[in-house]
């Protein structure tokens, strides 16, 4: 079997690839946190499910390990490799959509707490979101997240109503109440050990936070 090689993976990769020599490196790896920064073999920013697909396939076949990395907040270093490869979602799955109807937001995994705040704000909406406002949704909603509105809403991860999620195989999966529903609980704290989120579906409130503020 023909080994699944870095060029390979370039031919079918639709975001950036960045490795050592490139000069953008070291930006590629920089962390909030100076000791969570990790010489990765690759850092590759994807542009969506498929390439998330390819970057698994790139790892497993390479036999190397992978990390996913969102904010880049964490001071564990958990979204950094050394050695190994980085599935960056910063750079291009980090918008945030809202329906205000629905009362629903639709959000990259390298999104931001910030974005979801201001997308919200427009609407007069709000969600459980962090205390501050620069880390990274994916990581602190995977592992539980409170935030100001969890006395009225619970956790973080309690307003989640749908994921998609990238799988070692490779396999794109909705996850829901009623979809998959295995994986939509088995991701409730798990952080990325069942796959990597790409999106992120949250429910939204009405703004409380800014009367609570007046109160």
């Amino acid at each position: 079997m023909t080994a699944f090689t870095l060029d390979a993976l370039r031919s079918s990769f639709k975001g950036d690839l960045v490795v050592p020599s490139d000069p953008d490196y070291l930006d590629a790896i920089a962390r909030w946190a100076a000791n969570a920064q990790h010489p990765a073999k690759v850092v590759a920013f994807v542009k969506g499910p498929e390439d998330v697909a390819l970057a698994i396939k790139y790892a497993r076949d390479q036999n190397i390990t992978f990390a996913i990395r969102g904010g880049g907040h964490s001071v564990s270093g958990a979204s950094s490799s050394d050695g190994g490869l980085v599935i960056d979602l910063s750079r291009y799955l980090n918008g945030v959509k809202v329906d205000p109807d629905k009362k629903v937001a639709y959000v990259g995994g390298g999104a931001l707490w910030e974005t979801v705040d201001k997308t919200a704000i427009m609407h007069g909406l709000a969600t459980v979101a962090g205390t501050v406002n620069h880390t990274g949704v994916g990581g602190l909603l995977l592992g539980g997240g409170f935030g100001f509105l969890t006395p009225l809403h619970g956790l973080v991860i309690d307003n989640l109503v749908q994921a998609t999620v990238v799988t070692a195989s490779g396999a794109t999966l909705t996850a829901n109440a009623t979809e998959n529903s295995d994986l939509f609980w088995g991701i409730r704290g798990a952080g990325s050990n069942f796959g990597v989120c790409t999106e992120l579906s949250l429910n939204y409130t009405l703004n409380e936070l800014l009367s609570l503020l007046v109160l």
